[in-house]
């Protein structure tokens, strides 16, 4: 009994794997429109083994995307212990960017304006809280234009997915090129006013300062 106890455990751990394999390349490849019945049919899991270890969706992006949360949290970590706040602001901009070039789905999870309540919920709106106190100590260095939103980073993400689609080989540097292009944008003086920001990240992310919308001058 205890032999068969083991192989049984094995079965249901390599059942796991092969589930969050599929998931990853199905949410990096096509987002966050694919059925959980495609997941099983990729993962060659039937529906009810899929639903018995990820009772939701929710659950599976979850684990899914746990190691790709963990790294993008690290990222804005980093940027904002940076005493230059200008520079940790570009980091974060320029490497997030890489990061979720190749990872259509993390992308749709992050900028969703209105996901499910999850663990990725909450990083999300932590990793919102620290750009915004990243944004406002940049403004108040003179580096970063006065009008800019966290939404509009979240637009910089929304375009960078489009990258997903070039060739493997130029992916990251596409990326950091556009980084650059959308960092010249951001970069203060604004000569030019912006016209009012859509809402992309969602009220439950958002924090008092520098996140909402705002009035345009």
């Amino acid at each position: 009994m205890p032999q068969m106890t083991q192989v049984l455990r094995a079965d249901a751990r390599d059942n796991r794997d092969r589930v969050l394999a599929a998931a990853r390349s199905l949410f990096a490849e096509r987002g966050l429109d694919v059925t959980m019945r495609q997941v099983a049919r990729a993962a060659a899991v039937g529906p009810a083994t899929l639903y018995r270890r990820f009772p939701t969706k929710q659950d599976l992006v979850d684990a899914a995307f746990a190691d790709e949360v963990r790294a993008c949290r690290a990222i804005v970590e980093q940027g904002c212990a940076d005493p230059d706040p200008w520079r940790g602001f570009c980091s974060v901009v320029e490497r997030v960017s890489v990061l979720n070039v190749r990872n259509q789905g993390f992308v749709d999870a992050f900028a969703s304006a209105h996901p499910d309540v999850g663990p990725f919920t909450a990083h999300r709106a932590a990793a919102v809280r620290l750009l915004a106190g990243l944004a406002d100590r940049a403004k108040a260095a003179g580096r970063l234009r006065a009008d800019f939103v966290v939404d509009d980073l979240v637009l910089v993400l929304l375009a960078n997915r489009g990258l997903a689609s070039a060739p493997p080989d130029v992916r990251e540097a596409a990326a950091r090129r556009f980084a650059a292009l959308a960092l010249d944008g951001f970069s203060a003086p604004g000569v030019s006013p912006l016209p009012r920001a859509p809402r992309l990240v969602g009220r439950d992310a958002r924090t008092p300062t520098g996140l909402g919308p705002g009035p345009r001058t």
